[in-house]
């Protein structure tokens, strides 16, 4: 695609349209900011599919040192203990501000806010809005702010395509208009970018999430030389609806915090014997879950008739009604479900101000790796983290010098950045397939060898929206090949023991180093450390 125009502006350039994206928008003003949205806001981002809560330690009962230790315990020893306490205590100021913005949470008779309790959480601490219609409340309320603010600049139905960099910083970014390619590309040439670009589930056939969260920023970031964390870490949230829908309709945790069991075909209670039973942590019952269905003729259902009954509907309106919708009552039968790729800990290594290692390019959201999630998310703590990093990172650009040399009318503008090229070679259902089958709940060293090759085989040609999807892909299943233990939500069947705590980082460059040794060699497994 050639570049047809450019535009020098002075702006931070937020990409994305989620709570992450609208919530740093807000935190900058009165700092000009263009707002990129791939699709009309409101559309597209996983912000309104969040039927979980917020998490804030509220009650009497409750302090953030309580909700920092259970994000730290969920997160396998990968949590930062800094950034855990940081995000607990910030998150009573979190609420108070969406509260100030209208999002109208769900109160008790006496009028205070109800809190719920989620998987993992040893205090009732979830609030919602609307039952489970949180992430549409909260979404809803901050797209009216926006709309409000004369500092912020829409954009919508564009595409990020690169991040241009000069310098070894941030410049611009080069966009397209979705629908309108023929006309060329334009360079935003800007003082700064947040990239809120969200996650990685539509690479998934079996996925909580739009079908377009494929990992864009990632592949963005990692092109412009920026530093990947802990990208094998994929949470697979335990009970989407299995009914066939894509993608998958979520059968919101609160559910089992509601008291609803998971029971198999026979209608036994597999998880009986685990500590924590239905509120143990997410890969823990996801685990269990995946082992009933591989049982033949196995499958696992959620049954609310016992703990809600005939209130189900009216607590949680939005799981009715997709029930509903496919041909189920959960008040008279169990809703059939099972594990679907639902959020991304890894993501762009970023610091406490929200920095990516690239000067001028900031992360924040499911893109991001801020330390918080470490190798299995706390329920209710993705909204959170954004809200919480979304101020952080925009005090911090306030104050902050511009670090990119601006570009010059003289200078020849930059090109895409980095790229591995690639014709579509795997089609998206191919790859979707792919990444259930060798990089989903439980992986192997067959597995990850057979889904790093399809990945490189889709690197060899020229560049397509299919070889970018892969290439992400081919980024996260390097670092779950490259780590050979199991911990958190990344399972290996040939390595199940924990070996000690460490972080897994890496960068476009030695990813595709990695993926061309393990796609071209059949060396002892462990030999990929003389090459990474």
């Amino acid at each position: 695609m050639m570049l047809s125009t450019r535009e020098d502006t002075d702006c931070v350039l937020v990409v994305g349209g989620g709570i992450a994206g609208l919530a740093t928008a807000l935190h900058l003003a009165p700092m000009p900011v263009v707002l990129l949205a791939a699709a009309p806001l409101g559309t597209g981002a996983s912000t309104p599919w969040a039927q979980g809560g917020i998490a804030a330690a509220l009650g009497l009962d409750d302090e953030p040192e309580s909700h920092a230790r259970d994000t730290c315990e969920a997160g396998a020893g990968l949590s930062d203990p800094a950034v855990a306490r940081r995000v607990a205590e910030a998150a009573p100021g979190c609420i108070e501000w969406l509260l100030r913005k209208g999002v109208p949470f769900d109160r008790t008779p006496n009028g205070t806010l109800a809190l719920g309790l989620e998987a993992a959480h040893s205090r009732r601490r979830i609030v919602h809005a609307h039952g489970d219609g949180t992430g549409r409340a909260v979404l809803d309320a901050l797209i009216r702010a926006v709309r409000a603010t004369p500092s912020v600049t829409v954009l919508e139905r564009v595409r990020v395509l690169d991040l241009a960099v000069e310098s070894g910083a941030f410049a611009g970014a080069i966009c397209s208009k979705l629908g309108r390619e023929d006309e060329g590309a334009i360079l935003l040439a800007g003082r700064a970018v947040v990239l809120a670009t969200g996650g990685v589930g539509g690479l998934y056939a079996c996925t909580t999430n739009p079908l377009g969260a494929v990992g864009s920023g990632l592949a963005l970031a990692a092109r412009a030389g920026a530093l990947l964390r802990d990208l094998e870490f994929v949470q697979f949230h335990p009970t989407a609806i299995a009914t066939g829908a894509d993608p998958m309709p979520l059968a919101t945790e609160a559910l089992r915090g509601a008291g609803a069991a998971l029971v198999n075909e026979q209608g036994e209670r597999f998880l009986a014997d685990v500590p924590g039973r239905e509120l143990a942590p997410r890969d823990v019952v996801a685990r269990a879950i995946c082992a009933e269905v591989a049982r033949p003729g196995g499958r696992v259902f959620l049954d609310v008739r016992d703990a809600l009954g005939s209130r189900f509907a009216d607590r949680f309106p939005g799981v009715a009604t997709l029930c509903r919708s496919a041909g189920i009552d959960p008040a008279r039968e169990p809703i059939p479900v099972c594990p679907a790729a639902h959020y991304h800990m890894g993501g762009i290594k970023v610091d406490g101000r929200g920095r990516s290692t690239v000067p001028g390019l900031w992360a924040c959201g499911e893109v991001a790796s801020t330390g918080l999630h470490g190798a299995n998310r706390l329920a209710s703590s993705s909204l959170l983290e954004a809200l919480a990093y979304a101020r952080w990172l925009a005090d911090d650009i306030a104050g902050a010098p511009t670090h990119a040399r601006p570009l010059t009318r003289s200078e020849r503008p930059p090109t895409l950045m980095g790229s591995v090229g690639a014709e579509a070679v795997l089609r998206t259902a191919s790859l979707r397939a792919l990444m259930d089958r060798c990089v989903g709940v439980v992986r192997d060293e067959t597995g990850l060898r057979e889904a790093v090759s399809g990945m490189v085989r889709a690197q060899m040609g020229r560049r397509s929206a299919e070889s970018d999807r892969a290439l992400v892909g081919l980024l996260i299943a390097t670092a779950a090949f490259a780590r050979q233990e199991s911990r958190g939500a990344h399972c290996r069947s040939d390595h199940p023991s924990m070996t000690a705590a460490t972080h897994s980082e890496t960068t476009l460059e030695s990813a595709l180093e990695l993926a061309s040794f393990i796609a071209g060699t059949d060396a002892e497994q462990d030999s990929w450390q003389e090459v990474a």
